[in-house]
């Protein structure tokens, strides 16, 4: 029979009297406030540091070693001793400036241990402990002391052991691209080898786990490199010369991250990630807000339009101001002109030294056009490619950002199309980490939104820095235009919020309306045109793109929805999902009064009964539902399209009927 949460609960008050009764021991225990989430620390006979994890008795991670290892330092690894241990809870509620949920709970258990080398330098460490309800999180602190000062990481021991060969969703470290763009796929743990996190485990135990890092600062990237059985250690991304990282006492690491649930839907709707970063660093955040965008962009992809000089150019003032009336039109609050600046002719990708920030193309008036949005509510969005040229792009950071701020402009997208940076560094090196720290920074003083592509991962930075709205880091729609595969699969929005979207919003840039077009790669968008706009609801980004042509778009009926769903949500839920397979979301409004449904399927039709059981009761509410039309398919008829409403109540039970590669969108509005 198995233990009660009560029973639990019981072991842990014990674990904790025995403690009391001894100045040192060497297991410790602290549970998550529900007591279903139980943390194990302990030091072996050899003095190293070791924890277990479990949920409602089963074992998540078995006990696995923590430590590190240095270049030309003795490793810290083993001989340690527990000095004394502290403990604390924490139950707070705050709010953020925009996001998946309006208020959050920080509700969890802390257990620092504070460690001493017993014999030698006697060097110190200490590692937090926090327990929440949907998982745990921890991290290494080294204080300043006497015997470590400056230090040269080499290795970082830290273990995850899983208790059975458990299927992984996972994509590859490097192999493919630099910056996550890879299809996730699945297989057991021992099929895999270096794999990035998010990783998503579907444990042998019916559990769902995610393994990921929180608040990454001048740190490098962690890893997963398998090793023995069902193990994993973390895997620092090193710099050119070999190093993982450079500090200096007194530091701290990322929190290592290991979120737990009984659904796929928990590890959406999971909070720990955010719990774990810093409060928000900016104390004005009037000036930071979301939109709803449409940008000089995927003419590009579709080469109707370069970015480079020529007959061809995107980004003039003419067709600048085009889009600006488009978007006034249509209550659209953005434009986003790639290609305005000076750097994009030949290959720009093998050397990003000859971009300018500050120079416009002679058929682009920066300052015309400027004037032109402001004076139809409408805001540019700035473009920054870098091709990499990290030190090109912040020898130019304040001057670039001074120029936008006078313009009025107060988001600007980044890029980095290239394997390194400065031609010999990994993205999600300490390097990169840097880097793209020092760009968020910058942007603050000059009241800047920054969307980054081919970034380092997420991982909540942006409750301290709620200027980062947005980041690729994952296969795109643009993949949809020109990659030599086909473009992604029906399966593939049904995978990302169970993996890449764990770390943060994804910029995925929805809304494609025409499926007619022809690239040179025979790539096509895999949906149906209902799946696109319940896009907007699975995917969630702040800065969310309609990314189709704007001609596209005239007299279409479907084009409502687009206009009408926010971008930010005051409460997000999760009703039934299966991932690879098919995923149903709800969210509501920032206003906290109408709530939107998307549902997306892969390439198999399916039939979801969905309850309306999160509707306000006793309430009224208008369902506008856009589904799949008769004979919709992703393949050989993506346009068809049914419009319907009828009023419904949280006792209404919905019959959703999707088509291969299909989706359904609902816009719920409540009645007076």
């Amino acid at each position: 029979m198995k233990n009660s949460p009560f029973k639990i609960y019981i072991a842990f008050l014990i674990s904790i009297a025995l403690l009391s009764c001894h100045s040192v021991k060497k297991t410790y225990q602290i549970a998550s406030p529900n007591h279903n989430n139980v943390l194990t620390f302990s030091l072996t006979e050899k003095g190293e540091p070791q924890y277990a994890l479990s949920h409602n008795n089963k074992a998540v991670v078995e006990p696995s070693l923590l430590g590190f290892e240095f270049e030309t330092l003795e490793k810290m690894t083993s001989g340690f001793e527990v000095v004394t241990i502290e403990e604390n809870t924490v139950n707070n509620i705050w709010e953020q400036p925009w996001g998946e949920f309006k208020k959050m709970t920080d509700n969890h258990s802390e257990l620092t241990v504070h460690l001493k080398e017993s014999k030698g330098n006697e060097r110190l460490v200490d590692i937090v402990f926090r327990v929440f309800n949907d998982g745990l999180g921890f991290r290494y602190e080294f204080p300043k002391q006497a015997n470590l000062n400056k230090v040269e990481i080499s290795n970082e021991i830290t273990q995850f052991t899983f208790p059975f060969d458990h299927d992984v969703w996972w994509i590859p470290v490097h192999s493919e691209n630099s910056y996550y763009e890879s299809f996730y796929r699945k297989t057991p743990i021992s099929k895999t080898d270096t794999i990035n996190t998010p990783a998503t485990f579907e444990t042998k135990d019916s559990l769902y786990v995610a393994i990921h890092e929180a608040n990454l600062t001048d740190f490098a990237s962690m890893t997963l490199l398998k090793t023995n059985g069902n193990q994993y250690k973390s895997d620092l991304v090193p710099w050119a010369d070999g190093v993982k990282v450079y500090a200096e006492t007194p530091f701290n690491t990322p929190w290592r991250t290991i979120i737990v649930g009984d659904t796929p839907g928990d590890l959406v709707t999971s909070t720990l990630m955010l719990n774990l970063n810093e409060p928000s660093k900016i104390d004005d955040v009037s000036w930071i807000g979301p939109s709803k965008y449409i940008g000089i962009w995927w003419g590009m992809h579709l080469e109707k339009y370069t970015w480079g000089q020529g007959e061809k150019h995107g980004a003039t003032t003419e067709n600048t101001k085009r889009y600006i009336d488009f978007a006034a039109q249509n209550g659209l609050d953005g434009v986003l002109v790639e290609g305005w600046n000076i750097g994009w002719d030949g290959e720009w990708t093998a050397d990003g030294s000859a971009f300018s920030f500050t120079e416009p193309y002679p058929d682009f008036d920066l300052e015309e056009i400027s004037k032109y949005a402001a004076k139809n509510n409408v805001r540019l969005i700035g473009h920054h490619e870098t091709a990499g040229a990290a030190k090109n792009y912040e020898n130019q950071l304040e001057d670039a950002f001074a120029l936008y701020n006078k313009m009025g402009i107060n988001a600007v997208k980044t890029g980095y199309v290239n394997k390194y940076l400065d031609k010999k560094e990994w993205h999600d090196s300490q390097y990169g980490v840097r880097h793209y720290r020092k760009v968020i920074e910058t942007a603050v003083k000059y009241h800047i939104m920054i969307d980054n592509h081919e970034p380092v991962k997420g991982t909540g930075l942006q409750r301290t820095y709620p200027n980062l709205m947005t980041q690729e880091g994952g296969r795109g729609q643009e993949y949809d235009a020109w990659s030599a595969d086909g473009g992604n699969t029906p399966e593939h929005t049904t995978i990302m919020p169970f993996t890449r979207m764990l770390s943060g919003p994804f910029d995925f840039t929805p809304g494609t309306f025409n499926f007619d077009y022809e690239t040179p790669n025979k790539a096509m968008v895999q949906t149906t045109l209902a799946k696109q706009l319940a896009l907007y609801v699975v995917i969630f980004s702040p800065l969310q793109m309609v990314s189709d042509l704007p001609e596209n778009y005239q007299g279409k009926p479907e084009f409502e929805f687009v206009k009408e769903v926010p971008s930010i949500w005051s409460e997000t839920k999760v009703l039934d999902s299966k991932i690879g397979e098919y995923t149903t979301m709800v969210r509501k409004d920032w206003e906290e009064q109408n709530w939107y449904l998307g549902s997306i399927t892969n390439r198999e039709a399916r039939n979801l009964k969905v309850s309306l059981s999160f509707l306000d009761k006793d309430k009224n509410y208008t369902a506008k539902i856009y589904t799949d039309g008769e004979d919709a398919h992703y393949k050989t008829n993506p346009y068809p399209v049914t419009v319907s409403e009828q009023v419904v109540t949280s006792k209404t039970v919905l019959n959703l009927n999707l088509a291969p590669g299909g989706g359904t969108a609902i816009k719920f509005t409540l009645l007076d």
